[in-house]
């Protein structure tokens, strides 16, 4: 597979997840639409990592490792890195009962809107570093 192609699959994947959080979003599963941006968001942070190391992301779901290991973690803001942050237990900790229903109850319609809108922002932002 050439680097085109990797970084091709990672941010078709990403495209994907987030197709996929939108459908969560629509449907009122707001613990999911928090799990897909998750996923969304770091397809797109291994798609990167892909760019500027020329080989296989690590195999982990650590955002701010995947963004320290990129080094794209220099060019984020406040605000983004704010965002990974609020992301990161929205992945392994969905998916454990003591964890699941305090994410549960922060992830509300207004919650989850803002959420996938951020997603697609960060995402759009990494896309135009590729």
């Amino acid at each position: 597979m050439t680097k085109a192609d990797r970084i091709k699959y990672w941010v078709e994947i990403s495209k994907y997840d987030l197709v996929t959080a939108k459908a969560m979003l629509e449907t009122k599963r707001y613990l999911y639409v928090g799990f897909m941006c998750h996923q969304a968001v770091e397809k797109i942070l291994k798609a990167y990592y892909s760019k500027v190391k020329n080989e296989l992301p690590p195999y982990i779901h650590n955002l701010i490792r995947l963004a320290e290991l990129s080094g794209i973690i220099k060019d984020l803001d406040r605000n983004q890195l704010s965002f990974l942050d609020f992301m990161m237990p929205l992945n392994i900790k969905a998916r454990y009962p003591d964890y699941k229903d305090k994410i549960f109850k922060s992830l509300n319609k207004n919650k989850s809107q803002e959420l996938f809108s951020d997603t697609k922002e960060f995402i759009e932002w990494v896309k135009k570093k590729l």
